[in-house]
Formats: C-alpha cells, sequence, structure tokens
C-alpha cells in the first residue's frame, strides 16, 4: 500500500503537463497556471508568439500557397502518373515511351495549376474562419 506522499507523488505526475501544483506550508494543493521558461518555443528558447493567421489541427501555422509547394507535390504524382499510364498504355501503342511522356505531361499541365487553385481556395477559407474568430473574441 503506497503511502500518502507517494499517492500525492503519483497523482502529480498523472496530471497533464499544463498544470502545476505547488504545496503549501499546510499540504494544501494550489494549481499554478504555466510557467514563462514553459511556454518558451521549443527551438529558439524565445517565448511563443500569438500566431498570425488560421491553425491546423496540431497547432502549427498553416502556410500560404506557394508554387514551390506545388511543384514538390507534383514531383511525388508525375511518377505515380506515368506508371499508371504506362500499365493502362502498354499493349496499345507502338511507341510507349513518347506516348507515356505526352499523357504524363498533358495531364500535369491540369494537374499543377488545379493543386495551386485549390491551395488557395482551402486557405483563404481557413483565413476568412480565423478572422471571424478573432472578431467573436474581440467583441466579447
Amino acid at each position: 500500500m503506497p503511502s500518502r506522499k507517494q499517492r500525492r507523488r503519483r497523482e502529480k505526475l498523472q496530471r497533464h503537463e499544463y498544470e502545476y501544483v505547488l504545496e503549501t506550508d499546510e499540504g494544501e494543493e494550489v494549481i499554478e497556471g504555466p510557467r514563462a521558461a514553459e511556454v518558451a518555443s521549443p527551438r529558439n528558447g524565445k517565448p511563443a508568439k500569438e500566431p498570425v493567421g488560421p491553425l491546423d489541427r496540431r497547432g502549427r501555422p498553416i502556410a500560404k500557397p506557394s508554387l514551390q509547394r506545388v511543384l514538390r507535390r507534383t514531383a511525388v504524382f508525375a511518377p505515380l502518373m506515368a506508371i499508371v499510364i504506362y500499365l493502362l498504355v502498354k499493349d496499345q501503342a507502338q511507341n510507349v515511351v513518347a506516348t507515356v511522356l505526352f499523357q504524363t505531361a498533358l495531364l500535369l499541365a491540369f494537374f499543377m495549376p488545379f493543386s495551386y487553385v485549390v491551395d488557395v481556395v482551402v486557405y483563404r477559407m481557413l483565413w476568412r474562419r480565423y478572422e471571424k474568430e478573432r472578431a467573436a473574441k474581440r467583441a466579447r
């Protein structure tokens, strides 16, 4: 059977990391908010700033749409598209390589702008939602 001190210590360990418990001289436990040192950014040790812009579910800021991100996504999907086209066209064409390259380039010509437009639409939607939440907090 654990002692009272051991039970109290174990309870402290089971609490969420954002709760800090201090014991007074009388033995009362007082919950304290997070300290400034723990609120600091893990990368550079500076205090975390108020986020500017919408956040994803993990709490990270959502980056603005960029052509660089679309090109990276295209670099991932281009070989997959080429493999699928090769498997589908293999028996039907005389010059298989030229056919696969042409059809892949044609699909990428639609995929890249469409991907960028989807990124822009999603970012604007999230930005509007963020602005509404900020306005609602100010109104309170």
